[in-house]
């Protein structure tokens, strides 16, 4: 008799391998059969403590077989990390819809979104937003965006702007902070004074990523202890090299991968 985890309880089977056990209990050929966190229908031998899920396409699956996924895509102490750090986004534009919804993916357990505007139709251009977001606060429709993507995230949004006095407050639950604003005197402010409050937290600044074209000269640079800057520090937005999509991605995704890369060391 083999003991197994199906569909998130203990269960015991006489089965010799997964096809033919998948064969007893899974009542349509389009269900999806996980086998230890991956998505697969080949026959594999079963073993004790082997963990099965199988579930309806186009349905969301139990958290038990979403985390079984995600730490196998992951692997597990990749995963297990990630899911028990806490990240701020500081500015949900360009750069900070898409590293939150980069995080989300992810898999960090909890993602502290802030910021103060609505999204407005000049917006559409580079921001992870839709149509049906406009006139919404950036920190809600991110909200739901990340729920739509995994709903076992914890998501804490604060719809303010940011500034020397509450500085001290918002970030005291966080592992890392990335700051994505807009305003040079916003990002000169964070950088300033968040080491007066957090010596030992990383802050992950962007700065230099306007236009398009020459990829490669966004880098990740680390300027000082638990201190960061993403992009290419000269490409300001000004008139004739705007904000555009592809290089603000880019950095976005500088900033991301970086926080991940971090977050490994510090939950050591």
């Amino acid at each position: 008799m083999m003991r197994i985890k199906f569909n998130g309880k203990d269960y015991e089977t006489n089965c010799k391998d997964t096809l033919e056990f998948f064969k007893q209990h899974s009542k349509d050929e389009n269900d999806v059969w996980i086998i230890n966190g991956f998505a697969t229908k080949a026959k594999q031998e079963l073993k004790d403590s082997d963990e099965l899920f199988c579930i309806s396409k186009n349905t969301l699956p139990p958290k038990d077989a979403l985390e079984a996924m995600m730490r196998a895509r992951h692997t597990p102490k990749l995963y297990d990390k990630l899911k028990i750090s806490s990240v701020a986004v500081c500015g949900l534009g360009g750069l900070g819809s898409h590293i939150a919804l980069m995080l989300a993916r992810s898999g960090v357990g909890r993602l502290h979104l802030i910021d103060f505007d609505v999204i407005e139709p000049s917006n559409l251009n580079r921001q992870a937003y839709m149509i049906e977001d406009l006139g919404k606060f950036k920190t809600e429709a991110m909200k739901e965006q990340i729920s739509k993507i995994n709903p076992f995230i914890e998501v804490k949004i604060d719809t303010l702007r940011i500034d020397e006095n509450n500085i001290k407050d918002l970030f005291k639950d966080d592992d890392i902070v990335c700051e994505a604003f807009d305003s040079d005197l916003a990002k000169a402010m964070l950088a300033q004074n968040f080491h007066r409050y957090f010596e030992d937290k990383v802050l992950i600044c962007g700065s230099g990523l306007a236009g398009y074209g020459n990829s490669n000269s966004i880098q990740t640079r680390k300027i000082a202890c638990n201190f960061y800057v993403c992009g290419d520090l000269e490409s300001a937005a000004q008139p004739g090299n705007g904000l555009m999509a592809p290089r603000v991605n880019i950095c976005a995704a500088h900033q991301a991968n970086l926080v991940l890369e971090l977050l490994v060391q510090i939950k050591n």
